[in-house]
Formats: C-alpha cells, structure tokens, sequence
C-alpha cells in the first residue's frame, strides 16, 4: 500500500463520524438512510463523509433506484491493516544495544 493511500485513510478515519460510519459498516452493506439515523446531521454532511470514504477506496457504495447502499471495501482494509500490522515500536533500550544513543 502506498503511502499516500495510508496517508487518505489515516485523514478519514481521523474525523469520528467516518470512523463510526466504518464501524457501523463492519457488519454489511446499509443503505445511507440507514446510516443517516444513527447521526444528528444532515443528509447532505452525509455524503460528504461518504464521500471521503469513497474517494480514499475505504468505502464501496452502489446506487438502486434512488438509494445508495455502502459497504467496507475489504480489500483495502486488508491492505490497510497489513500496513498498520508491520508498523514495530523499537525500545529506547534497543536502540542502545545496537549502538544507537
């Protein structure tokens, strides 16, 4: 995964309404109606956020009729959490063993 990919995905979850749309979405696709009962914002603060998650692939949405249904792009949450699995915290005392100070 790119670092800018990781760098749009880090913005979008950063904001607490995105990172709630994520959660929400773990468990299936929901319909934005749907969605949009579980905040007190507005229908178009709605697709704003949806589209941030969209345009950073995070989210996958798919329109019928009128309605748009969105779900998780698992894809790139695999790649996502991969990038933030790799991620390894050296010790201060570690750095000392190989000779850093």
């Amino acid at each position: 995964m790119k670092a800018m990919d990781v760098a749009l995905i880090c913005k979008a979850l950063g904001d607490a309404n995105r990172l709630e749309i994520v959660q929400i979405l773990s468990d299936g696709e929901k319909c934005g109606c749907k969605l949009l009962e579980k905040f007190e914002i507005t229908q178009p603060t709605l697709s704003h956020h949806m589209k941030f998650l969209v345009e950073c692939n995070l989210v996958k949405d798919r329109r019928e009729g009128k309605r748009h249904y969105y779900s998780l792009n698992c894809d790139t949450l695999k790649d996502y959490k991969a990038f933030i699995d790799s991620l390894t915290c050296v010790k201060c005392c570690d750095r000392k063993e190989r000779g850093c100070s």
